[in-house]
């Protein structure tokens, strides 16, 4: 447990993966000795979007890299052109998920409007 109060990254990134499964949510590759999970934060943190479990996802190394801070509408469009099958439905729960967060836990200005623009998208 970090001191925030929140599970550590580690912690997190394993509920994650037992909640959504253990594959990339943006190109679907399965976790494994070649393919590491990075925890992914949907509304990026420079975009305001806070390091909560609710705002995370596990994607590979390489989809987290090239993602960079696009936002999640985006990247998603990117990842159907390149033919990855994408969990649309996933990140749109998360997104739920977070901007139910905020709501219970307050603040977070900064992440509802890119939550309401990136909910629209997907």
């Amino acid at each position: 447990m970090s001191t925030s109060g929140e599970p550590a990254r580690a912690e997190r990134l394993a509920e994650r993966m037992a909640r959504d499964g253990a594959a990339c949510v943006w190109c679907g590759r399965e976790f494994g000795r070649l393919v590491r999970p990075t925890t992914d934060h949907l509304v990026p943190r420079v975009k305001g979007g806070p390091s909560w479990l609710e705002n995370e996802v596990a994607a590979c190394g390489r989809c987290n890299r090239a993602r960079g801070h696009r936002g999640a509408a985006d990247w998603a469009d990117e990842c159907e052109r390149l033919g990855w099958p994408v969990d649309r439905a996933r990140l749109a729960g998360t997104l739920r998920e977070l901007s139910a967060a905020i709501e219970a836990r307050g603040g977070q200005r900064r992440a509802r409007a890119q939550i309401a623009s990136q909910l629209r998208r997907l």
